[in-house]
């Protein structure tokens, strides 16, 4: 996870360790959350989509951010976009 939480700590613009344990948090709860999408687990860290997604997760959830809303409406359109995406499922097959 250490690559994923450094490319969300520095999408946050956080320099410092102190909040690391609450983006592994939400990094793992994001993974989770795309994992019951029927997003496929194996490519948690080394997609980009994937990564966009983390980061948009974390946008929407850390802290209280000004533009929540729009970073929440943002993950929620790249969950989709991978939920129905043939590369990104766990389905094994056409649906």
């Amino acid at each position: 996870m250490g690559e994923t939480l450094q490319i969300v700590k520095k999408a946050l613009r956080i320099a410092t360790d102190a909040f690391n344990d609450e983006l592994e948090l939400l990094i793992t709860a994001c993974h989770k959350d795309l994992g019951i999408a029927g997003v496929d687990s194996c490519l948690k860290g080394d997609d980009e989509l994937i990564k966009v997604a983390v980061i948009a997760f974390c946008k929407w959830r850390f802290g209280e951010p000004d533009n929540a809303e729009q970073m929440q409406k943002l993950y929620e359109m790249q969950k989709a976009q991978l939920m129905v995406a043939h590369d990104y499922t766990d389905y094994g097959g056409d649906i």
